[in-house]
């Protein structure tokens, strides 16, 4: 592919030239663009040597339509590493300097970006939602890793290395349509699709949200699940190829990718019928609803008054469990993976219920973790395995968050 590495103004900017000599080795055309600030850490001979093209750098050169020719030229454009103020004028539509506007011209092209910025900077609410805009409009995320930053501390926002994103550049598959490829221009609706070969045709089931048991005509017990976990691990196992059913509790989240379907469910008792329904012809299932362990024995279908200065005592009855039986139900071949909530004895309650409920995964969240839990677009998880394996996620966004899950439970 032809691709566009463009380079701010990090103290990671000294991997930059690393990044272009891998991504020249695995067969890429590559030039380089570059703030100012970035020349302050990397120096333009260094990037127009190692690229063999001239750099990108000033906003006025060529009469101020290089950006344009530029964008026309490429077909995918690398941020490495992307400060939290690329980050920011992106999502905010800002084009004050040459990357910002080849970024911004770039529109409708795929964009990778690779974070790097102090560990409270990367945690900042700010940041936070220019991530989630940036990849609510496709821009992908690789890293950050957690690590040793430029300040001295250790944190997560360290840029991942090269050759990881290299790596994760080649996992990309671009659709780009013959003709457009043929005239050799880059497919203005270019798109990502993650290869993953166990995943394409398979189908899976994902649960998301929580569920609301009624206790009357107006009123329920529920929980506060947004349902953005779920619907963000639909996502990942749609662009990786598989046939989703995703069945969500109560939720105002819509389902985008072509090869999810989505069937709504209120109560724990229609969300276990529509599982244990869909799951025999399923080749995996990640259920991450926070389903409700119980409900009222008695629904009363009218609103019920309150009775002078009385309280009101509600009998609660179980509800089934729907990771456990469908761990019962688990066939050879099929993938079953759950999620444990714990605010105590964090590891020994999800390792428990792993084994209980004869799971091959399950993805523990602690409400300890600051920005991790319901109703936030953030995550830091760790991914435990029936054979003793462990993979602990930093602070990501969900839909980072879900591709990681999904590419540890079919690797």
């Amino acid at each position: 592919m032809r691709i566009i590495v463009g380079i701010t103004g990090g103290i990671a900017a000294y991997k930059a030239p690393e990044l272009v000599r891998l991504l020249k080795k695995a067969g890429h055309e590559v030039r380089c663009a570059a703030t100012d600030h970035a020349l302050q850490f990397v120096t333009r001979p260094t990037l127009e040597t190692v690229s063999g093209h001239p750099l990108y750098c000033d906003l006025f050169a060529s009469g101020g339509t290089e950006h344009i020719s530029l964008k026309d030229w490429g077909e995918l454009l690398v941020v490495a590493p992307a400060t939290a103020n690329i980050i920011g004028k992106v999502a905010s539509g800002i084009a004050d300097d040459a990357l910002s506007t080849l970024l911004l011209a770039f529109s409708g092209k795929p964009v990778v970006m690779a974070p790097a910025m102090n560990s409270d900077m990367w945690a900042h609410p700010a940041v936070q939602r220019n991530i989630q805009t940036l990849e609510g409009w496709g821009i992908r995320m690789v890293g950050p890793e957690t690590g040793e930053l430029a300040c001295g501390t250790s944190g997560t926002g360290r840029m991942s290395e090269p050759e990881d994103i290299a790596e994760a550049i080649c996992n990309f598959e671009f659709r780009i349509s013959n003709s457009e490829k043929e005239n050799g221009d880059a497919a203005s609706s270019s798109e990502f699709k993650v290869q993953n070969p166990k995943l394409a045709g398979r189908k899976w089931i994902v649960t998301a949200g929580p569920t609301y048991e009624r206790i009357d005509s107006v009123r329920f017990i529920g929980n506060y699940s947004s349902g953005k976990m779920g619907f963000a691990l639909a996502e990942a196992l749609a662009e990786a190829g598989a046939e989703v059913e995703l069945v969500a509790g109560p939720t105002a989240l819509q389902a985008s990718h072509p090869r999810i379907h989505l069937t709504r469910v209120e109560s724990a008792r229609e969300m276990y019928a529509a599982a244990t329904e869909l799951f025999p012809q399923c080749n995996g299932a990640i259920l991450s609803a926070a389903v409700a362990d119980y409900r009222p024995g008695v629904c009363a279908d009218h609103k019920l008054k309150k009775q002078g200065d009385e309280g009101m005592t509600l009998t609660l009855v179980q509800n089934p469990d729907i990771l456990a039986t469908l761990g019962s139900m688990k066939q050879p071949g099929q993938t079953l993976v759950g999620f444990a909530l714990e605010t105590d004895n964090e590891l020994a309650n999800a390792e428990g219920k792993l084994q209980r409920k004869n799971l091959d995964y399950i993805v523990l969240n602690s409400l300890r973790d600051q920005g991790a839990g319901f109703g936030v677009d953030t995550n830091k998880v760790t991914i435990l395995s029936r054979g003793g394996s462990r993979r602990d996620c930093p602070l990501m966004s969900k839909r980072e968050v879900a591709r990681e899950i999904v590419a540890t439970v079919t690797q």
